[in-house]
């Protein structure tokens, strides 16, 4: 059969781009000096969304926070736990002292490394409060490790959402795409602030930074090749900075690239085809992949509920299936709970439909959680990922019913069932 000219250019992409198997880079890693799991990296990621930023006030009015959005959910069926309340208060994490409680308390049942949730865009950053003056002013941040997962994707007003403005409608605030430009400006300054702070989480002395979505990058930067080029380019200036290597990771998403399945990414070119997440992970550099929350990965399957019980032997079989279709490292993750309902229009029914109209996990109790806790221990005891890093959804969503914190229902449960399983410091 005929080659036409985009079948060539494409082959010619792929061609630049292969890495055999055997030559895919193995991440692994050193002694942490402050080991609250021993054997294990346990990493939470962090919402900074409940102190007051610039944005917020412009689109929301002065001094709002998201717990705006806690404090004023109201229940959707019969036996909704709504609002949730937090057992510390309606705190400012800008606050080092806080931020302060929040490390104690992490370190303390276990919990080694804090990813925060990292905003960037072409015209600045967003949400930065959270991390720059409250936990890297906090005296005790070196109890707690830290590290960026860079959340580029579109931010959608969600705070709250109308019915007719769910996904895939979303009414755009700030869209997630960056230009060449803003990347090597932003990488700069991350290698320069954050890598370089003794208690940045490093993997075998590589940093570790995590990337949302891989298709708004390469959609931004123009295409594979130029995406290649800017992250070796980063790469570059952190082995110039004294680093040995960067531990870049990609957050898997979503059903359509579930198992190795394709996605559809621009080329230099402008032509359009579907490529592979194994395919182009590891072509790019990447050295692990991620996932953020069961919700991604994992169908609910009824409504208004779904059960916590049901999804969670789903996610134990999305982790074995990922990390055999995956030639990279899979770093799963254990959900807390789901409820998104705080973000919808308190006028609005309550009809499923997309985010934040989705069904709402019951049952997640903490020693449901507990038992999530054991089967990852299981998995990652069997070689799950050779590092035995996963993460935990979350530290603090509270508008997504996912949060580690402590609240007025379950107390220090959740936190306490890290602590059982994997032996926290006590």
């Amino acid at each position: 059969m005929a080659c036409s000219r985009k079948d060539l250019i494409v082959a010619t992409v792929l061609t630049a781009l292969a890495v055999p198997m055997h030559q895919v880079p193995a991440a692994e890693t050193q002694p942490a000096p402050m080991d609250h799991s021993p054997g294990y990296t346990i990493t939470a990621y962090y919402w900074p969304n409940y102190h007051v930023d610039a944005r917020n006030e412009q689109w929301f009015g002065p001094g709002w926070t998201e717990w705006e959005i806690t404090k004023y959910a109201r229940p959707r069926f019969e036996g909704h736990n709504q609002p949730r309340v937090p057992l510390w208060g309606y705190e400012d994490e800008s606050d080092p002292a806080v931020m302060a409680r929040k490390i104690d308390a992490a370190a303390q049942h276990g919990v080694d490394v804090l990813i925060f949730d990292w905003y960037y865009y072409n015209d600045g950053s967003f949400l930065r409060s959270a991390l720059d003056k409250g936990y890297l002013a906090a005296p005790n941040n070196h109890q707690v490790r830290f590290a960026l997962m860079w959340a580029n994707h579109d931010m959608p007003d969600v705070f709250p959402a109308k019915l007719q403005y769910c996904y895939p409608n979303w009414k755009i605030l700030i869209p997630g795409q960056v230009t060449r430009e803003t990347f090597e400006q932003m990488t700069d300054e991350i290698i320069g602030k954050y890598f370089k702070h003794p208690s940045y989480w490093l993997i075998d002395g590589s940093p570790y930074f995590s990337i949302y979505d891989l298709d708004t990058l390469v959609q931004g930067l123009g295409g594979i090749a130029n995406t290649k080029e800017a992250l070796d380019g980063f790469r570059a200036r952190t082995k110039a900075a004294g680093f040995p290597d960067l531990h870049l990771n990609v957050v898997l998403r979503g059903e359509r690239i579930l198992g190795g399945g394709a996605f559809v990414l621009d080329v230099s070119t402008g032509q359009e085809r579907e490529y592979s997440q194994d395919e182009i992970g590891p072509a790019l550099g990447f050295r692990s992949l991620g996932a953020y929350t069961w919700a991604h990965n994992v169908n609910f399957p009824t409504f208004p509920t779904s059960s916590y019980q049901h999804v969670r032997e789903e996610s134990v079989r999305h982790w074995r299936r990922t990390a055999a279709a995956f030639r990279l490292p899979y770093y799963g993750n254990v959900t807390c709970g789901w409820d998104s309902t705080p973000r919808m229009s308190h006028t609005d029914i309550y009809v499923r439909r997309g985010y934040p109209f989705l069904p709402t996990l019951v049952g997640n109790t903490p020693d449901e959680f507990k038992q999530a806790l054991v089967e990852m221990k299981r998995w990652l005891d069997e070689g799950g990922n050779p590092d035995k890093v996963f993460s935990i959804n979350s530290w603090n969503e509270w508008p997504e019913g996912s949060y580690l914190e402590p609240d007025t229902t379950h107390g220090y449960g959740y936190l306490e069932a890290i602590r059982d399983v994997f032996g926290g410091s006590r």
